[in-house]
């Protein structure tokens, strides 16, 4: 199987999602793709625990992309090897009651991981310039000043979110937190063939609702503003991956390598050496132990 670059993956300058492939048409076989990720699954769950003692750096993976493009299977794939205490995950749903009494923001920081731990944000604070730029209306919901209907919601008015959204970024990054943010890039032909397989495939059935082919109809729209966002917010110190997600088990792969290849960057990484004065009173303290 073709080596994986993430540099063919990340996004350096302004992109068009029409122009980008869903499919990498890799000819490999699904074993040769379950070997390669569980061989990279390895290499991370080590590096997690060495990152948990350096106690340093704490990571954000966002994830982003339309109903059924995989983000589920992928965090429960790449991320099965990982020490339980090390990764937290967090399904960011329709703001509750008392979330909408803060910002918008205000949820995403509470999510933010420890220092030494990931946390995954299955979808994100991206939520915040997406389905609400297809759903207006659900501005109203935050009660913001000025804001008393649809037609108040100017361009600067995201224009101004997404600037804030690249300042949250770049304030938790000068912090210690790494951010690497991937789009799944799905085809709508398959997000057909998937949610067909959903109404098939009686297991299935619960992954189903009504409300995903209504957001279906809006496809042009959110592949607009994706585009959008992706293009205002793609930054060095919070990079976007386009991922193709019409293989799923590719898709993986390509987010696990990207992964693991980023945190190589951080050469600081490693486990801490104990005090030279704890260090020569290993026979004492052995001593001390063997006579219990």
């Amino acid at each position: 199987m073709k080596s994986i670059d993430p540099a063919d993956f990340k996004v350096i300058a302004p992109i068009k999602l029409s122009e980008i492939p869903t499919d990498l048409n890799n000819k490999a076989s699904d074993d040769d793709k379950e070997e390669k990720l569980e061989k990279v699954q390895e290499k991370l769950s080590v590096l997690q625990d060495v990152m948990y003692a350096h106690n340093r750096y704490g990571v954000l993976i966002c994830l982003q992309g339309m109903d059924t493009s995989g983000k589920d299977s992928l965090i429960r794939e790449v991320f099965k090897e990982f020490n339980p205490r090390g990764v937290v995950v967090h399904s960011f749903k329709t703001p509750n009651s008392t979330e909408l009494e803060h910002d918008y923001l205000w949820r995403h920081y509470l999510a933010l991981p420890e220092k030494g731990k990931f946390a995954v944000f299955n979808r994100t604070h991206y939520e915040n310039v997406l389905v609400t730029r297809v759903h207006p209306e659900y501005i109203l919901n935050e009660n913001l000043p000025g804001i008393e209907k649809v037609e108040d919601i100017t361009p600067e008015f995201w224009e101004n979110r997404m600037e804030q959204i690249r300042n949250f970024e770049k304030h938790i990054t000068q912090n210690g937190t790494i951010v690497l943010k991937f789009y799944f890039h799905l085809s709508k032909e398959e997000q057909r063939k998937r949610l067909l397989r959903r109404l098939e495939n009686m297991e299935h059935h619960w992954k189903f609702s009504p409300g995903d082919l209504k957001e279906r109809e809006h496809w042009d729209s959110y592949m607009q503003y994706y585009e959008e966002a992706i293009n205002k917010t793609a930054t060095e110190n919070a990079p976007w991956y386009i991922v193709p997600a019409d293989d799923k088990e590719m898709a993986r792969y390509i987010v696990a390598k990207i992964i693991w290849e980023e945190m190589q960057k951080l050469t600081d990484i490693q486990v801490p050496d104990l005090e030279d004065k704890v260090k020569a009173n290993f026979a004492v303290y052995k001593e001390q132990l063997a006579k219990e």
